[in-house]
């Protein structure tokens, strides 16, 4: 259809619909026509037999039967992968419902199986309980009957006289017996209403029970318990546990058996310490806590189960309980360790401990090793011993020696002395070439301290300056008199490099150990002294014991100071792994919880409780005795030793070590250095190698940690290199005294010392604007400089030191003037100068001190 203009009309859609006109009317005479198209109604035609027949249009089935309906652009092959693909998914679905519904299948027969378990458990309980009530009840039936039998019988006893005086007569008999054969004739008993009025009382008792145990059963097996039902006491109150269904059980039938029987209170021994915790008291005394603190309430305590009571308040409430309280004392828990006294018959001979001791470099370990077969010099640092070493000797003549190898140098005075306290016989070793020196000395007091006999050893003998004549003589001052001059001690002359003398040695030592009759009981807990300990990285704390009486095995139990363990390995001085360790032979020790102090003694103790008990006890005395030392000083005492030691230049230092004995020489020799203006504070010193809480304690305090024979792990490197604390590594003791002591001179004042250098005297004095007065002087002597410091002198007396503020030659400032020239001079901030004063120059200079 065309315009008038011959335009075609707009149309929307091709041939699927028909246009037309539509005439639009408006105000004031206005039209306006608008072409419109009609849509077509679809006629749905029914699909062709044959493939694709019944798919729904538009479907991939469709699509796939009608070629003319698949998209553009998509292939056969293309369309056969979608519809694969679609399939495989609509059978993935499938198959994942039908196991998630053969998943739900199984859980919920799962919980049905469940539910019927726990349902047949409780079914079983109720069946049971419901036995145990129908046998007690049972039983007290028979003991009611039975009862009432036994009355009966006293009853009939009681009157034979008045059932004799009524007897029947003949004629009543006949009648008796004739109505009783009537009775039985009928099937009726003559006590049948008696009978049947018991058995309708026991019925009813039977049923009343019944009811109460099933209201009891229900409310001790429900799961629920309410707040109502908790605080109440009536049929909803607090469910009973099976403890009580028993006593209330137990209780009924002791009623029925004749009578509550009250079981006699039982009394006990309770031992009272010093302080004892409430929940501890209650259970010595086998009561309820709750019972304990109401009587400790009623005394106007208000306490709870974990607080501490004092003995005397615990000692009311155990007679108030009816028990009786046994006093006893923190320390007796000790009291097992000395429990185990020798016999005599007991005894046996065991071999000598020797300990060697002399001055540095006398030849002690040299002699050891030479005896010994050994070479222990070279793996010492420096070639001093610096650990108290123990080792077995077997003699020619088979007998065995036990040898302790203590360090000579000053620093391990302790150390020695420790080797003292568990010696039986001392080898003081003196250099023919050297004779008595200061530690020679202290080897000589340690050992008479100890009583222990002494032999002198006088080593390096074969060198041309040997003197051992000399070595006797220097002996005397010291009261040590040797048998050449008519004394008790022992002198052999060895020498330790060519082997000179050392049978004879073993002989003396031999011969002294006879004469001193050495025993021990070996069948007994073993009883020790720790020479050295050492915190091991790979097996963790070590101690060298030194076995002194009875026999230690592996997995003995034993406390050793403070610290408490379990023999896990016992390390002969060979390296060699044993089983037991008798009398003076010394081991390794591993098994310890801690590390313990060297000299500590080591016991034996039956079970771990005693041990950790023993060792609680002592670090709670060691504690103690801290706080009290810390107690005892008084605020005048504390403010008197805040000023001194703000007085006192301190350097902290952290020291660590690789056994206890070298942490403690360092300490003591640290401690030795300084003076009234600085010292040396050792913040903490320890055991084992160098770890991070080490280096944040040193970057707190801003001091060095010190490495004696140990290293830093890795964490600890890196934690010191990003907090920039020094780690300082020795292995000789000599180089860190002298690196300590150094650094702390560097702490000391510098002192300052004045050199005159001039004199000048004030000739005129003149004002001059913005400078004050100024001297016009002439330099007498020596020379003037503008940075020296000045006196002014007036009649000799000193009036003012200070600097001058200006120096001038005529106009021009200069830096020195020479003797015979005047010049002008201004003080800083003085300007009481006059005529005739004299100004002396001098120049001050600092001079390190050093300790």
């Amino acid at each position: 259809m065309s315009d008038t203009d011959g335009k075609k009309p707009l149309g929307v859609g091709g041939g699927a619909g028909r246009s037309g006109h539509v005439k639009q009317s408006f105000s004031h005479g206005r039209t306006h026509n608008v072409v419109v198209e009609t849509k077509r109604k679809r006629v749905v035609v029914p699909a062709k037999p044959g493939a694709g027949a019944n798919a729904r249009p538009g479907s991939p089935a469709a699509l796939a039967s009608d070629p003319s309906k698949r998209p553009a652009g998509i292939s056969e092959a293309e369309m056969e992968r979608r519809l694969k693909a679609l399939a495989a998914a609509k059978a993935r679905e499938a198959s994942e419902a039908e196991a998630r519904a053969a998943e739900e299948k199984a859980r919920e027969e799962e919980r049905e199986r469940r539910r019927a378990e726990i349902e047949a458990k409780e079914r079983e309980e109720r069946e049971r309980l419901e036995a145990l009530r129908l046998k007690e009840e049972e039983d007290a039936r028979r003991a009611r009957e039975a009862e009432v039998r036994a009355q009966k019988r006293e009853e009939t006893r009681a009157k034979p006289a008045a059932t004799e005086a009524r007897a029947p007569s003949p004629a009543d008999r006949a009648a008796a017996e004739a109505a009783a054969s009537r009775a039985e004739t009928k099937g009726v008993s003559t006590s049948a209403p008696r009978a049947k009025t018991d058995r309708e009382r026991d019925q009813r008792q039977d049923d009343n029970n019944r009811n109460k145990n099933a209201r009891d059963d229900n409310r001790r097996t429900t799961g629920k318990l309410s707040v109502t039902q908790a605080l109440g006491d009536g049929e909803g109150g607090r469910q009973r546990s099976l403890a009580a269904m028993k006593r209330k059980q137990e209780k009924a039938r002791q009623k029925a058996m004749g009578g509550m029987v009250k079981p006699e209170k039982q009394v006990r021994d309770v031992q009272l310490p010093e302080s004892i915790v409430v929940s501890e008291l209650a259970n010595r005394m086998a009561e309820r806590t709750p019972d304990v603190i109401k009587s400790l309430m009623r005394m106007g305590m208000m306490v709870t189960a974990n607080q501490a009571i004092d003995a005397d308040t615990a000692e009311i409430v155990i007679e108030e309980f009816g028990h009786k309280a046994v006093r006893v004392s923190d320390s007796d828990v000790e009291q097992v360790i000395d429990m185990v006294e020798d016999k005599a018959e007991d005894l046996q001979s065991r071999p000598p401990v020797i300990t060697i001791m002399g001055h540095v470099d006398h030849g002690k370990t040299s002699t050891l090793d030479a005896i010994r077969n050994a070479n222990v010099v070279s793996g010492e640092a420096g070639g001093i011993t610096q650990h108290i070493g123990a080792y077995q000797v077997k003699a020619k003549n088979g007998a065995i020696l036990t040898f302790l190898d203590t360090p000579g140098h000053a620093a391990f005075t302790s150390m020695r002395a420790r080797g003292a306290q568990v010696t039986d016989i001392v080898v003081l070793v003196v250099a023919a070439d050297d004779a008595v020196m200061p530690q020679t000395v202290e080897a000589i007091n340690h050992a008479k301290a100890a009583k222990v006999p002494m032999i002198v050893a006088i080593n390096k003998i074969d060198k041309p300056a040997a003197n051992s004549q000399k070595v006797r003589t220097d002996l005397l001052q010291h009261e040590v008199v040797v048998e050449e001059m008519g004394g008790d001690v022992q002198t052999v002359e060895i020498s330790a490099k060519t082997g000179q003398g050392l049978d004879q040695l073993l002989e003396a030592i031999a011969l002294q150990a006879e004469i001193l009759e050495l025993k021990a009981n070996p069948d007994r807990p073993a009883l020790g002294a720790v020479i050295e300990a050492q915190l091991d990285v790979g097996r963790g704390p070590v101690a060298t014991v030194l076995v002194q009486n009875g026999t230690l095995k592996r997995g003995d139990i034993f406390v050793v100071g403070e610290q408490w363990g379990k023999v896990r390995a016992l390390i002969n001085d060979k390296g060699d792994r044993i089983n037991e360790a008798g009398p003076s032979v010394p081991v390794e020790v591993l098994g310890l919880n801690g590390t313990p102090e060297a000299g500590d003694v080591l016991n034996v103790v039956e079970t771990e409780a005693q041990a950790r008990e023993i060792a609680e006890f002592r670090i709670q005395q060691s504690k103690d005795k801290r706080a009290a030392a810390g107690a005892a000083i008084t605020l005048d005492q504390l403010m008197a030793k805040a000023k001194a030691d703000q007085s006192v230049a301190e350097l902290p230092v952290l020291i660590k070590a690789d056994v206890q004995g070298s942490a403690e020489a360092i300490v003591q020799a640290l401690e030795k250095i300084g003076n009234d203006e600085v010292r040396v504070r050792v913040l903490h010193y320890g055991v084992g190698a160098i770890t991070e809480s080490d280096v944040g304690l040193a970057e707190a305090s801003g001091a060095p940690v010190i490495g004696f024979n140990v290293r830093a792990n890795g964490p600890a490197r890196a934690s010191a290199n990003q907090k920039g604390v020094e780690i300082r590594y020795y292995s000789i003791i000599y180089d860190l005294v002298d690196d300590i002591k150094a650094a702390a001179s560097g702490l000391l004042s510098a002192e300052v010392r004045e050199h005159f250098i001039g004199y000048a005297e004030i000739r005129e004095v003149f004002r001059v604007s913005g400078i004050g007065n100024v001297a016009g002087c002439l330099v007498t002597e020596g020379v003037a400089r503008r940075s020296a410091g000045v006196r002014l002198l007036r009649d000799n007396v000193v009036i003012h030191e200070g600097t001058l503020k200006t120096l001038k030659r005529f106009k021009d400032e200069v830096k020195e003037v020479q003797s015979g020239q005047e010049c002008g001079m201004a003080f800083e901030n003085y300007d009481d100068i006059r005529k005739g004063d004299v100004i002396e120059i001098f120049e001050r200079e600092e001079v390190q001190r050093k300790l």
